[in-house]
């Protein structure tokens, strides 16, 4: 059977947070790996536009894309032990606009995202960006609770 004539989710791209929902919207995404033989695309966004009091802002950035490097190699630890290989991504900027455009670059035909993310308090939660990607992604979007 050709599978690429009926896959209708070729490549998948799965914007990653660290949170317990990011991990179960990976999970989600590797059923349709053994289902349609897609490809996936991990993704983390390091948010830019945050007001830091904390810290030095360079700090405070190089903090998040370690964490980012950190959340996309957990993730492809989950997937290697599937036997499931992924492209990984890390980005800054606003969350919801660069996975969108990396959806249109690597020309993912799906978006799975968690329902919820990391508190609040931390603001690059994927809550709020699941609701800006449903309304706004230019690709179908299915939103893991």
């Amino acid at each position: 059977m050709n599978s690429s004539s009926k896959n209708s989710f070729k490549k998948i791209l799965v914007p990653l947070d660290g949170s317990k929902y990011s991990i179960k919207a990976l999970k989600r995404a590797c059923d349709f790996v053994n289902s349609f033989d897609s490809k996936l695309v991990l993704i983390y966004v390091v948010e830019k536009s945050l007001s830091i009091n904390l810290l030095d802002r360079k700090e405070y950035l190089e903090i998040l894309r370690k964490f980012g490097k950190k959340t996309l190699d957990h993730a492809n630890d989950i997937l290697l032990k599937k036997g499931i290989h992924a492209k990984s991504i890390l980005k800054e900027g606003n969350i919801a606009h660069e996975i969108d455009k990396v959806a249109k670059n690597e020309k993912c035909d799906l978006i799975i995202v968690g329902n919820k993310g990391l508190s609040s308090v931390s603001r690059f939660f994927l809550g709020s960006v699941s609701n800006k990607l449903a309304q706004s992604s230019s690709v179908s979007v299915l939103i893991v609770k």
